[in-house]
């Protein structure tokens, strides 16, 4: 078993399993996704990195963006100011998260204000 992304204009819209032979029985455009992909990077059953081969940049969700061109998954866009890293095809900041063992989230105002800012603590 399989599993296979819906697409209509571009746009994840349902993601099913099954097998290929029954996939390519549906009307419509369906794409093989790999639950083992995040990241441009397989993952093992045991959650780490292995040697497997990574499919489409990361799993298909409903709503992510399928891009033929490239042939690989994203997710939408989190804020304005994020860019799409090609390497990845995930999605990061304008700035570094703060690495100092403490929690943060991103405030857009924030950064849009200030643009050497925009990661909060979490209190």
């Amino acid at each position: 078993m399989a599993h296979f992304a819906k697409i209509e204009d571009g746009i994840v819209i349902t993601v099913i399993v099954a097998e290929q032979e029954v996939a390519d029985t549906y009307d419509g455009t369906w794409v093989q996704t790999s639950y083992n992909t995040k990241g441009n990077v397989h993952y093992g059953q045991d959650g780490e990195a292995d040697d497997g081969v990574a499919l489409r940049g990361n799993y298909a969700g409903i709503g992510h963006t399928y891009d033929s061109d490239n042939d690989v998954f994203y997710r939408p866009q989190p804020w304005t100011s994020w860019i799409l890293d090609t390497d990845t095809w995930l999605w990061k900041s304008p700035i570094t998260c703060p690495d100092d063992g403490k929690d943060y989230t991103w405030y857009e105002d924030v950064y849009q204000a200030d643009n050497t800012k925009g990661w909060v603590e979490i209190e």
